[in-house]
């Protein structure tokens, strides 16, 4: 094959297992300016988390800072890239130039290597589309570094991989259109989750596979407590509101640990933008009675559902009291407000349930308006740069070293538990 020219080859490892069967690989190839980074980006929005977009400009510009060579060594770390997020369970989608003659070997390893499906791209570009659509680009300091000679150099006519591998996209293929075909070809389709009967189609949870806090799964990862304290984070000039402050000030409380990710989160935020504190830790009695309200309530509009339906359907709103990561202080519930505190829209209130909100409460809720998606976008960022896991179930909470955030992170044990104010 072309590919076995490479001087990495020495580095590209043989076609090892990687991934499961429900995982998918998606390979976007094209010369600059053909839309692979859109379609990588499309095909996120189409699913959702739970792609990675292995990106090699990121890898080898950004990251690495090398030119684009035979022997670079973006080729072997793209690859492995890839192979940890498939063998984490997420999608991958793997865009670049990527020349057949020197990223071959690395893309046909890794296909072969995947067990789920794998599928490889093509966009075909004529080099007269390509500099027309350059020449269009808003940004201007990008347009002075990377001319039309730039781009006539690195232009490869249809530079397809070796044994028959891709599948050839051409230029008048509509970005809509390309990236319906290849979640059609690849079945990029999550499944929806478990759910009690008479669930509103409207909630967004469809999305990404949700496991709620009822699921056995996380009363059964083990706690080794860390001893950390609790911390009032009105100490450390946070924006604190006061819908939830009870007489002894519990809810302004979180780990010592928690505290730093809330500084980190809050440090990345754009400018003009801050967190509202809401709530953090919940005393143990508070959340079962809260958890014990809202199954009752549902009880009574749903009389013919089982208790196990019940609880199962409180658990997306209300954490079960055994596993609550407010009770070990551990989770915050926090929103966005602007320089002057206002809050600002992220689709619904905080704390309205999925009746209430017809499922607009759910993180990756599809009856957003853009603006509230935007703001949801930085809450989710910010707070998932600090650490933190969302519950998919509500955009503003969020936690850290609990049982729920260990099973999504897929970690041993969780380091808080309950814990008592002192």
């Amino acid at each position: 094959m072309s590919g076995a020219s490479t001087g990495a080859s020495g580095r590209v490892p043989a076609a090892t297992a990687a991934g499961r069967p429900d995982t998918r690989l998606v390979v976007v190839r094209g010369n600059s300016a053909s839309g692979k980074s859109s379609v990588a980006q499309g095909l996120r929005d189409h699913y959702g988390r739970g792609v990675a977009i292995v990106g090699q400009d990121v890898i080898r510009r950004n990251v690495l800072r090398e030119h684009d060579t035979a022997r670079g060594a973006n080729i072997a770390l793209l690859g492995m890239i890839a192979r940890a997020a498939l063998d984490a369970g997420f999608h991958v989608v793997l865009e670049g130039i990527l020349y057949a003659d020197r990223y071959g070997r690395m893309i046909t390893s890794l296909v072969r290597g995947h067990r789920g499906i794998s599928r490889c791209y093509y966009l075909d570009v004529p080099l007269e589309t390509t500099l027309v659509r350059h020449a269009s680009k808003a940004d201007a300091a990008y347009l002075a570094q990377v001319t039309d000679d730039h781009l006539t150099s690195w232009y490869r006519e249809l530079d397809l991989l070796p044994g028959g591998l891709e599948s050839v996209i051409p230029a008048d293929s509509t970005l809509q259109d390309t990236v319906a075909r290849i979640v059609c070809e690849t079945g990029l389709t999550a499944a929806a989750p478990a759910s009690p009967p008479q669930r509103n189609p409207s909630q967004g949870d469809s999305m990404i596979p949700l496991v709620l806090m009822s699921d056995p799964q996380v009363a059964a990862i083990p706690v080794r407590e860390c001893g950390e304290p609790l911390v009032d984070v009105r100490d450390h000039d946070f924006r604190v509101d006061p819908r939830k402050q009870d007489p002894l000030g519990a809810f302004a409380h979180v780990r010592d640990g928690v505290l730093a990710r809330l500084q980190h989160a809050r440090s990345v935020l754009p400018a003009g933008t801050d967190l509202l504190f809401i709530e953090g830790y919940r005393p143990l009695a508070l959340q079962q009675r809260h958890f014990t309200d809202y199954r009752d309530g549902l009880a009574t509009t749903h009389p013919d559902w089982t208790p196990e339906q019940l609880h199962q359907a409180a658990s997306r709103y209300v954490s079960p009291p055994e596993i609550a990561p407010h009770s070990a202080g551990a989770a915050v519930d926090v929103t966005l407000v602007d320089q002057d505190g206002q809050e600002l829209d992220l689709g619904t209130r905080v704390n309205a349930s999925p009746e209430e909100s017809n499922g607009t409460c759910y993180t990756h809720a599809v009856n957003l308006s853009a603006q509230a998606r935007h703001h949801r976008t930085l809450l989710l960022n910010a707070m998932e740069s600090a650490g933190f896991t969302n519950y998919g179930t509500e955009f503003w909470h969020f936690s850290a070293a609990d049982r729920y955030d260990a099973l999504m992170r897929q970690e041993p044990h969780a380091r808080y538990g309950p814990v008592e104010l002192p």
